[in-house]
């Protein structure tokens, strides 16, 4: 598993993570026991909603084309629908 180091910027401040890229049709961290955190690109700025179904707790964060932050999500129980707008996302696990 080659992971890739990703950098955006919180309140201001830059932060750096060591993410795996995945494609957007990948099923992130559904079903998934032990995981880096995931990091999703998409092809434009846009709204990207996703669910919690089968997933452990996780943050979400989604990310402007400036990679800075839109939306930030705590994840604790199973949801239909989280959504925010950006071009990344980022899958934090717990």
């Amino acid at each position: 598993m080659v992971l890739k180091k990703f950098t955006y910027k919180l309140r201001g401040k830059n932060k750096s993570i060591n993410v795996k890229p995945v494609s957007v049709f990948s099923t992130g961290l559904m079903f998934r026991k032990n995981s880096p955190p995931l990091l999703f690109t998409l092809d434009k700025e846009r709204k990207f909603p996703i669910h919690s179904l089968f997933c452990k707790p996780f943050t979400a964060i989604w990310l402007d084309k400036n990679k800075s932050v839109t939306n930030i999500v705590e994840v604790s129980s199973p949801k239909f629908k989280i959504s925010g707008k950006g071009k990344y996302l980022l899958e934090i696990p717990e």
